[in-house]
């Protein structure tokens, strides 16, 4: 029960974080591609490498890591509304913001992913 109530605390911090990110870049940015999206789910990436390094190499206990990479990562981070963007690219013929949003995502995502694990690991 208690690692249900971390997960729910994180993810009650980690959506209205996305939120905002999302808001805070897509502000900033012109055109079709979906930055805001891009970015929250590339630094959600990092942060979870760290935490997952963290928890590897230095211990970081079973409450935090449900509460910050389950909870707050699980609901800052967005797979479902990259692939509905991803989508929307191509229903409306931009096939090459498409194609650069799922090549970039991906390839971001594990470099960011990869990046937070090694950060941990040099801690």
């Amino acid at each position: 029960m208690i690692t249900l109530l971390e997960v729910g605390a994180g993810g009650l911090i980690g959506a209205p974080a996305r939120l905002l990110v999302d808001q805070a870049v897509s502000s900033r940015t012109r055109g079709i591609f979906p930055w805001g999206t891009y970015v929250v789910n590339a630094t959600g990436a990092f942060l979870l490498g760290l935490l997952s390094g963290l928890a590897a190499y230095h211990g970081l206990d079973r409450g935090a890591s449900a509460l910050l990479g389950v909870g707050f990562c699980g609901a800052y981070t967005t797979f479902s509304t990259f692939s509905w963007e991803t989508v929307r690219l191509v229903e409306e013929g931009a096939l090459g913001a498409a194609l650069r949003n799922v090549a970039g995502s991906l390839l971001v995502g594990l470099a960011a992913a990869g990046a937070g694990m090694a950060l941990a690991y040099l801690a």
